[in-house]
């Protein structure tokens, strides 16, 4: 194993949690920054999705495919170490069509999943969906029923990602970043409100915030804001035994609960649930289950994802520094890209290589050092 010294990880999101972990696995003792304390951004009020077919680039697949693999050990790990159940289970999602022009994007995914080792997807006519759900709307026409996507608590799995990468010697601190210092091309410390806190090197997992940095390092780092809320609901009578999804709306099961999801607006860091989404969310999901009309609102949540111009993750070392690394813009694939981020991280600072497939993410595709 290299040499790296002292690491400081700046982010106490699902990303930064498991660089934390993955260089604990790997002997290296870090300390990890969190301004507003572990999973209390977009990590913790995510709905938990580990999709690793659908929604993501082609270039994508190999990475989120081996981070949904590490998710599987992960699981049982970490409440082996912590005691926590971070609810990962596998799972079955049932996607519905209105019409014949919603039939083609559910033929793709049932030509995916079916393809796939480990998932299955077959087609069911409007009885069988009533079967499955009496409480569906009868104007749906024909769905897909797709097996093998994962969910976990996005809360729970962060912050048992941290205890784990504690009870390997890592350590915790509440604080915020003002800067780095710097000598002869090199971070030495990282600025936080009460002194500089030394450093060797220093991974940046900062999510939407990421943007900070440029100033720091004289790089281009375009990650932007996407908020989305979720309603989470409690429905009259048995909970949902499958998610069901239409063009507009993800139901998704949580024992009593249904949780309604999700927006997607570019409105900044406003982190404000809005009358309108829970307008919007209640709208659609009345539409594809009536019996939502009479549900109870339990919670509403809104966070910001990191998304770069491109929605492809930015993993690796920073250009011109060779002891900065970024961790940042897994969009709305955080929670499943989490493990592939942290351990591909751990990889490069301990090994000098990883063997998961990061080049779509290289930061060099935007990250120009500046005069």
């Amino acid at each position: 194993m290299r040499d790296i010294g002292d690491v400081v990880i700046v982010g106490g999101g699902a990303a930064g949690c498991a660089v934390a972990y993955y260089l604990g696995q790997a002997g290296v003792k870090a300390t990890l920054i969190e301004r507003e304390g572990i999973g209390m951004q977009a990590s913790g009020y995510s709905a938990g999705g580990v999709n690793s077919l659908h929604g993501l680039a082609a270039s994508m697949r190999p990475l989120a495919m081996a981070s949904f693999t590490l998710h599987l050990a992960l699981w049982d790990e970490l409440q082996q170490s912590t005691g926590r159940d971070c609810q990962g289970r596998i799972i079955s999602t049932v996607k519905v069509a209105f019409s014949e022009a919603d039939v083609p994007a559910l033929q793709e995914e049932l030509d995916i999943f079916a393809a796939t080792p480990g998932f299955s997807a077959h087609w069911l006519d409007r009885a069988a969906l009533r079967t499955l759900e009496p409480r569906l709307t009868p104007d749906v026409m024909q769905g897909v029923y797709l097996y093998g996507n994962g969910v976990v608590d996005s809360h729970l799995f962060t912050v048992s990602l941290a205890e784990a990468a504690q009870r390997y010697g890592a350590t915790i601190r509440i604080g915020t970043v003002r800067g780095l210092q710097q000598s002869h091309g090199r971070v030495t410390g990282v600025q936080l409100d009460d002194g500089m806190l030394a450093c060797d090197t220093v991974v940046l997992a900062m999510g939407p915030w990421a943007q900070e940095a440029e100033a720091w390092l004289g790089l281009a780092i375009p990650v932007r804001p996407l908020k989305g809320e979720i309603l989470r609901m409690e429905l009259q009578g048995p909970g949902l035994a499958y998610d069901f999804a239409s063009p507009d709306v993800l139901l998704f099961s949580r024992g009593r609960q249904v949780w309604c999801g999700a927006t997607e607006e570019w409105c900044g860091f406003d982190k404000a649930p809005s009358a309108t989404a829970r307008r919007a969310l209640l709208s659609r999901a009345i539409q594809l289950l009536p019996a939502m009309v009479n549900a109870t609102l339990v919670q509403h949540t809104a966070c910001l994802r990191p998304v770069t111009p491109d929605w492809l993750p930015i993993i690796g070392q920073a250009p011109g520094w060779d002891n900065v690394y970024l961790a940042t813009g897994g969009e709305k694939k955080g929670i499943l890209l989490s493990p592939g981020i942290g351990k591909a991280i751990a990889d490069l600072l301990t090994t000098g290589s990883t063997p998961l497939d990061i080049t779509p993410c290289t930061p060099q595709r935007f990250a120009t050092v500046s005069a």
